[in-house]
Order: structure tokens, then sequence, then C-alpha cells
């Protein structure tokens, strides 16, 4: 194990004046922050970065690969397209589709032409995209033929036009373009040159709290930039750290490939995967639909290096691993965990597993543009229930329920300040001052210091199920299940589960003289909500649910009755 004088040392050492890493400050919103001094300032310098890696592997999709210079040459075609449509600095672009490289292309052509780019949760039903397209208002929308069917051809969005990618069998024509169409318009297009202020908003990230409807947080180019060069110095302290692993790695004289399963609206797959990939020239393979055991198939067709995913898709490709006798696995370069917290059992047998390569996590929010704290290699196997050190770029007050700051080992709110965080959500002013007080954002979950400032993360306190890594708002559960004309009311809570971390549970009580089966309700929730919001298990009762005098649900005391229930039936 690392001692913390050793990390401390190293650190020290990537921050001086003279490294990369070198950091100065800069006041933001009356706050004194801290900066990178050679981080990209915008995403257009991003976008320049890729342009440089010509006709390098960028993307494998499906049978098809795209080079860098496919790539920029589609961004620059798609990007004249949107001027010729009208699009002007500060529209919203949205983009609803799974990951393909048309995705990219899409988000990156709206940066290109100063409009913002909005990803929209790929998993939503045709009602949470249509409220996405209309609390946006997008001048476009670029979406695959699966959107479009969920939506029923139509946006609901006056003047919004339609570009969609893939399978256009049957596609009306006048009403949507082609996705090829859009591109081969403008084969050679003449752009005219895009300034764009660092701290002028740069993209709108959804991200779904503790509220019924999901917020669009938007960011700045300088917040984004920051947080993609943090990224760069968690693998440097990381490796520099790891100098067995690094030798491991070096040794092998492969090129880095990444396996990229998690979706492109998340930070998590956007920053982590496809903007870091397209500023060092790495190579990702998209997965069409996740499954361990394709998983493990292109694993090996493809050379895969490293592999990022929330825990219940870590625990699918070991178990798929072991069923199969594969050791395509101990290959890996690394494997990082993200979205929600890790199982003891699971991280013990990933590390006690893979003894040799840079296994990894963090802590962060859509609101932060990512990690907060990370960690991997030699460190995270020193400290494997911490989130890692704090990045130098953020600073973290544990506060206590009446506002103090608590001493190090003490639990509490996690509250965090610094340059990547949010503008604020998208047109909700008082949303935004009820997250942000002074500069600070909190975090709503609970955790503490050690005495060397790695941060653990113990607890939640906002109403929030984390499954396989989605954030999921029972609020809005609730809701679609109170619209059902059997329920009278119903509470949504989180239930431990050994594949998913977390799975949706709900208690309802039905309207007198009604009666309603469970899989009904779940059809009912499935039809108008993601799949991953479908609760597990429903139990159905006919008196009122427990509240305090106050009238508001006592959850905690329901989702215990939910779990003695449940036992007593096993």
């Amino acid at each position: 194990m690392m001692d913390g004088a050793t990390h401390t040392a190293i650190q020290q050492r990537l921050l001086a004046d003279a490294s990369p890493f070198a950091l100065d400050s800069m006041t933001l919103n009356g706050h004194r922050l801290a900066i990178y001094r050679h981080a990209p300032e915008t995403l257009l310098q991003v976008l320049e970065e890729a342009r440089g890696h010509g006709d390098a592997p960028f993307i494998k999709y499906l049978d098809r690969l795209w080079t860098f210079a496919d790539f920029t040459r589609g961004v620059d075609s798609l990007a004249a397209w949107l001027l010729a449509q009208g699009v002007e600095a500060g529209d919203r672009v949205a983009i609803a589709m799974r990951n393909r490289p048309e995705w990219a292309v899409a988000f990156m052509a709206a940066v290109r032409v100063g409009a913002l780019p909005a990803p929209l949760n790929s998993f939503g039903q045709g009602d949470e995209l249509r409220q996405a397209l209309a609390y946006l208002e997008p001048a476009v929308l670029c979406c695959d033929r699966e959107r479009l069917d969920r939506l029923a051809g139509q946006t609901g969005v006056p003047g919004c036009r339609l570009v969609v990618a893939g399978n256009d069998e049957g596609l009306p024509l006048g009403e949507a373009t082609r996705f090829e169409s859009a591109l081969s318009a403008w084969p050679e297009p003449r752009l005219p040159e895009v300034r764009v202020d660092p701290d002028s908003p740069a993209l709108i990230l959804f991200t779904s709290g503790a509220t019924s409807r999901p917020k669009g947080v938007v960011s700045s180019h300088r917040a984004v930039g920051q947080a993609l060069f943090n990224i760069d110095f968690i693998g440097a302290l990381s490796g520099m750290t790891s100098p067995k692993a690094v030798k491991r790695i070096e040794a092998q004289r492969r090129p880095s490939v990444t396996l990229t399963a998690v979706p492109l609206f998340h930070v998590s797959g956007l920053h982590a995967q496809l903007l870091t990939a397209m500023r060092h020239g790495r190579q990702l393979i998209f997965m069409h639909r996740w499954s361990a055991v394709d998983a493990l198939a292109l694993m090996r067709s493809e050379g895969v290096t490293q592999f990022n995913g929330a825990p219940s898709m870590v625990r699918q490709l070991v178990v798929a691993a072991e069923e199969r006798d594969d050791d395509i696995l101990e290959g890996l370069w690394g494997m990082g965990f993200g979205g929600s917290g890790v199982p003891d059992s699971l991280l013990d047998k990933v590390l006690s597993r893979f003894p040799e390569q840079m296994i990894g996590i963090g802590f962060g929010m859509t609101e932060t543009n990512g990690a907060v704290s990370a960690v991997s290699g030699e460190l995270f196997r020193g400290r494997p229930r911490s989130s890692g050190p704090l990045s130098p770029l953020f600073d973290v007050q544990i506060l206590a329920p009446d506002g103090e700051a608590l001493p190090a080992g003490e639990v509490g709110e996690v509250c965090v300040r610094g340059v990547t965080l949010m503008q604020g959500y998208w047109r909700e002013p008082e949303a935004t001052a009820g997250a942000l007080e002074q500069g600070w954002l909190r975090t709503g979950d609970l955790g503490y210091l050690d005495a060397e400032g790695f941060l653990f993360i113990v607890d939640r306190l906002k109403d929030v199920i984390v499954r396989s890594g989605e954030n999921i708002a029972p609020a809005e559960i609730e809701s679609c299940l109170t619209a059902h004309p059997a329920v009278a009311e119903a509470a949504v809570f989180g239930i431990p589960d050994e594949e998913t971390g977390e799975a949706v549970a709900a208690l309802v009580a039905l309207r007198e003289g009604q009666w309603v089966e469970e899989s009904e309700l779940q059809a009912h929730v499935r039809h108008h909500l993601a799949g991953y919001k479908v609760p597990s298990a429903i139990r159905i009762r006919h008196d009122a649910l427990l509240r305090n005098p106050a009238g508001k649900l006592l959850k905690k005391h329901l989702r215990e009755d939910f779990l003695q229930d449940t036992a007593q039936l096993q």
C-alpha cells in the first residue's frame, strides 16, 4: 500500500509550475477557483485535436470503422447542413439515439456552429422524449429510427427539423432528412469561423435527481474543458503511483481500445470516453446493445484494452467469463466502476482476480461534469472503499445538518465548489438557486474525508434510486403509478439487488372498490417510462400508506415493512 506522504509528493510534482498540469486560478461568479493552465478552453479546441489524428481508427460500430478523418468530415458536413437550416448560436440541437457514430457527429456538429448539443436519455419512451423536447425547444432533433417511432414521427416542437440515422425504410419524405443525405449535401463545406467565449454555455445534459422530471444541466465550455483535463490528471496520478501496472501496459505495445457500453448521454460515456478519445486519438468500440457475452467476443476480436461500466455490467462480465472459462479479461489494461456503489463482494472478487490491472472508481455528478474524486491502480487497492483523492480543481466541505463544517472522519453532506460546476439548470432559476448556495453544490450524498484527503461516500440524502448506474427519481414513478385509475397513492423506493445494485420497488394503495394486478401496473409504467424505471416488485394494499402529521410519506418505515414482508414470503 502506498503511504500518504508518497502519494502527496507525487501529486505535488504533477502540479508543479513547469508541469503540464500546472494550476492557475481565476475569479468566477465572485469566487476564486483553481484551474489547469493548459486545459482546452472550448469544445472547438477538442474538435481541432480530433482533426490531428487523421486516418487513425476512431469508432467501430457493427461492421463499419470510422477513422478520425471520416468523423471530422462528417462533423463539417452536418455543420454546413445545420447552418443551411438556419441554426444559430445558442439554438439547441437535441440528440436521441443509441450509441453510434452519428451520435458523436451530431454532438460535435452542433458545437461547430455554436449551438448547444442536448443529448436525451435514449431509453426514454415517447412521453419522456416529448417532455424533454418541449422543455428544450430545439431547432433540430437528430435521432435514430427507433426513437423516431417512439415519437410517432413527430417532435411536437413547431419548426423543429428531424435528421434520422440508420434504418430509414418507410421514412416519410419531406418530414425528415436522412442522416446520409444531410452529409452528402455538403461533401466539402466551407464553414465560417466560430468564436465562443469559454464561459458561454457548451451543452445541456439531463440529470435525474429527486424530482419527478429530469432537469437540463447547462455547463460552460471552460467547465467541460477543465473536466476533460482533470481526467488526464487522474490518469497521470494513477500511473505514477502504479509503476508495475504501467510497465506491464508498455510491454504489451498495444493501441488503446475502449469498449464503450455506457450511454453517451452520461458524463461517464461522453466525457470519460468519447471526448477523451477525441483528444488523445484512442479507438472506441460501440456496442449495439449491452450483452456480457457479446462484450467478451468484442473484446477478443477488437483487441480491447479498457472497460468502464456500472457495477452490474462488471459483475455480468466477470460471471460470463467464468462460465465460459474465458481469460480475455485478464488481458485488459484496466477496468473501472461507475454510476453507483460497488457491492463489497464484487469489489473483493475483481481486486483478487485481476491483481495486475488498473482497477478504479470515482465520484462525480452531471452537475460537476464528472469526477470530484477518482482513484485507480495501487491507490485504489490501498483504499478500495474510497472514491479516491480529491481533484485539485475542487474545494470540498462535509457539512452537518446545521450547516457547520465537519472535521476529517465525520460523516455529513458532501458539498463541492469548483470550475467544472454547472452554470445552472436550463430555464429553472429557482432550482438552480436551490442547488448552488454561494457557489457550493450540495450533492445530496453523505460521506467523509479521511486524514489524507480521500473521499468516502457512505449514503444518500436525496430520494434517488441507482439501478445499474442509472439515477431514478421515485417521484417520477409515483406520479406515473397514481395516474392509473385504480391507484390512490404510491410509494417508490430502492431495495438491495445483487444484480443491479438497487431494484425499484413500490407500495400501492388502491381506490375504494378497485382492483388491479401487479403485472398491469408494471405494464402501465413500462408504457410511459423507460424500462429500467419499471418496479421489479409491487405490493398492493387497500389501506392508506403511512404518513407523518404533515402528510409526507414515511418512506423509511414503508421500505422496512416492504423488506420484512418480502423476507417472510421467502
